[in-house]
This record gives C-alpha cells, structure tokens and sequence, in this order.
C-alpha cells in the first residue's frame, strides 16, 4: 500500500510542476513588471482592438487595489470621468497592458482603498508622497 500513496504524490508532483511551468510561460519578464503601490496615480496603457485595427488608449487614475499572486495578479484603478466613478481591473501579466507610468506616488496606511468609492471631491484624493 505504500508503494501506490507514494506514486500517487509523484503524479500529484510532476502534474502541479506542468502548471507552474504553464504560468511562468505566460508571465512577464521581471524588468518589464511595472513598479508601482497603492495610492499612486498611474496612466495605464492598454491596447484596444476594435475589428481589424489596434490602438493604445490611456486610463489614469488611483490605484485602489492590488490581489492576487503569480499570473493571476491584477489591480484595480479608479478615476472619476463627468462625475461617474469608473474602476478598471488590470492583470499585471495581461499582453494587453503595454505599459503603466507612475504619474504620482501617494501616501496611504492601508492596503485597500475601497472608502474612495463613497468619498466625493477633495475627500476623494490621496496625499502626494513627498520623495
């Protein structure tokens, strides 16, 4: 009986070993994982498909969240466009995120931002980092 436990776990082994292999395949190389934390105004640049044409558009605004681990990370910015709060979740490994810029670094204690949502104006910004 020990013998079929032990090549139970081998196979467990070798199939999580081909997945882990999978997402490092997918992954982003370190230097092209974009550097940035929570609170920091970022402008994203994603690309947009609409048919047969690809562009680049830019979404800046306040990162609020970031979950996750490995190939399934993402982070969620918010900004206010004509008075509607609009949030965007972005997957850090995704090919469509071309590039996010660090437009300010902010200064936050927590590690979620969900109260922005029911704030309204200046209670809605987050304190510049001074460097």
């Amino acid at each position: 009986m020990p013998g079929a436990r032990m090549s139970e776990i081998n196979r467990r082994n070798i199939k999580m070993d081909a997945l882990k292999m999978i997402a490092a395949a997918s992954m982003k190389e370190e230097a092209k994982v974009p550097k940035f934390e929570i609170g920091d105004t970022v402008k994203v640049s994603v690309n947009i498909r609409e048919g047969e044409r690809e562009r680049i558009q830019m979404f800046e605004g306040t990162v609020i969240a970031r979950r996750g681990s490995g190939v399934a990370e993402t982070f969620t910015v918010r900004r206010v466009s004509y008075g509607v709060g609009v949030e965007r979740v972005f997957p850090i490994h995704s090919p469509n995120v071309v590039d996010v810029q660090v437009v300010r670094k902010g200064r936050v204690r927590r590690s979620k931002l969900y109260y922005l949502r029911d704030r309204v104006g200046k209670a809605a910004k987050v304190k510049e980092q001074i460097r």
